[in-house]
């Protein structure tokens, strides 16, 4: 779940916390499918930590009813109360406990608990490379850290608090203080980049920040195709509900691109984005021939396109007998 800033001139944009016009969408991928489950599309000035529990809500309404399991990642946005215990405790009927990772604000008594952890409890942040774990000069510790909310019964869920620092290499001269765009905390004449995380999942600490982290690239990787792609940020209207109806239609045409990927194109073009569809597959040079009423494609001899095109429709048509069947 990740909010994204879609900058805009237009005349009923509001300003978001970034100084511009804007709008500011809500957003929960199907990470398994590439799909969009859910997009809630709100003015710029709106939070990103706004009603995160009921768009999250929505959106396991809508999930098919195939999907048995669901586990939630999200950046600090979504550190609220509400929505921490809603999934720790099996709130959801259907789903039960939803596993979760989630940014941890860095507040001062965060600092304080990490900075109490002993020096010889940190332990080197890895991820795999060819086979081999390597070292990512950061490190990551468990924490002490036991916010009143967790405290609503004996019995209630148990929440894990997960520290990760980084030194920075450029340290500050002293009597100059500089304020940075990313949380800090000191350990001693020592200046680290401090993140947490706070989960409910039973993972070993490299494990677990190896699977939070996943979500940031293609987290990335969505928004841009929704706004660049897919002209999700090129609105055509002052107001606020066509935009709306726009980014909507949008969504629909990622989560078709998405599934046509899957479903009809070789398994080397899934990650493939718009661009290069359209170079190596849409955009072929042609000629149009319709002969006993039946309408023909010719294409230049050896185009590399041929294959490709051929195995698609035999995939449609496989696909299209199959949901006759069904």
């Amino acid at each position: 779940m990740d909010a994204s800033i879609v900058e805009t001139s237009k005349q009923e944009a509001l300003f978001s916390y970034q100084g511009s016009q804007s709008y500011q969408p809500l957003s929960v991928c199907w990470a398994e499918q590439d799909w969009v489950a859910y997009s809630q599309f709100r003015d710029g000035n709106v939070p990103a930590s706004y009603q995160n529990l009921e768009v999250f809500q929505i959106t396991l309404a809508v999930l098919p009813q195939g999907v048995v399991k669901v586990y939630l990642r999200s950046d600090t946005a979504a550190y609220q109360q509400d929505l921490l215990i809603y999934c720790a405790q099996g709130q959801n009927k259907r789903f039960g406990v939803i596993e979760i990772a989630i940014g941890v604000d860095v507040t001062a008594a965060f600092r304080k608990a990490v900075a109490e952890i002993e020096e010889g409890d940190w332990q080197p942040l890895t991820r795999e490379i060819d086979g081999q774990p390597v070292k990512t000069g950061q490190e990551w510790a468990e924490v002490c850290f036991v916010p009143d909310w967790t405290a609503t019964s004996k019995n209630g869920p148990s929440y894990r608090f997960i520290a990760i620092r980084e030194l920075l290499r450029q340290q500050e001269f002293p009597g100059m203080e500089v304020q940075l765009p990313f949380p800090t905390y000191r350990q001693g004449d020592t200046h680290y980049k401090l993140h947490g995380i706070v989960t409910n999942r039973d993972l070993a600490g490299n494990k677990l920040i190896g699977w939070y982290r996943e979500r940031s690239g293609k987290g990335e990787e969505m928004h841009s195709i929704m706004k660049s792609d897919l002209a999700g940020g090129q609105f055509p209207s002052a107001q606020f509900g066509v935009n709306a109806a726009w980014w909507q239609i949008m969504i629909l045409a990622f989560n078709l691109n998405s599934l046509m990927k899957h479903l009809a194109l070789p398994e080397s073009w899934g990650s493939k984005r718009r661009k290069a569809l359209r170079f190596g597959l849409i955009n072929q040079a042609g000629r149009v021939v319709q002969h006993s009423r039946q309408l023909f494609i010719r294409l230049s001899r050896n185009n590399p396109a041929y294959l490709i095109l051929k195995e698609l429709r035999r995939r449609l048509r496989a696909l299209q007998i199959e949901c006759n069947t069904a």
